[in-house]
């Protein structure tokens, strides 16, 4: 059980204002779903915000640990600067050459990329 808000960003999609790293982490790493929203009046005393659970299941593969630190310096750079553009936001991780390998256009924004592209672009950081 979390906070309404730390559970809409573990789960959020791709496009989403709660979309971030511990989405793109929690979601590389597990299937991640709300499955019942609680309000303050359900405890007692009532806190001041909403809970949720959420189901995290493990997926079976896991990322090893060079991968799980590829991902997180990756994720670290695109959504540390989040209006900058991907080219701008990843240059500290090698940005053009990871672009250029992926095939990710380096106009876009963190926001924007999928779960299995920062996959792509955890990979090509762990091998340059």
């Amino acid at each position: 059980m979390f906070q309404l808000e730390v559970a809409e960003r573990i789960c959020a999609t791709p496009g989403s204002t709660h979309y971030g790293r511990l989405a793109v982490i929690s979601q590389w790493c597990a299937d991640c779903a709300v499955v019942m929203k609680l309000p303050p009046g359900a405890f007692s005393p009532p806190p001041a915000v909403w809970s949720a659970v959420v189901s995290i299941i493990p997926k079976a593969e896991q990322p090893s640990p060079a991968l799980f630190k590829a991902m997180e310096q990756v994720t670290a750079a695109a959504f540390g600067q989040r209006r900058k553009m991907l080219r701008g936001a990843l240059k500290s991780v090698g940005g053009e050459k990871l672009l250029a390998t992926t095939g990710i256009d380096g106009t876009r924004r963190a926001e924007t990329l999928s779960i299995e592209e920062f996959d792509l672009l955890a990979k090509a950081h762990l091998n340059r």
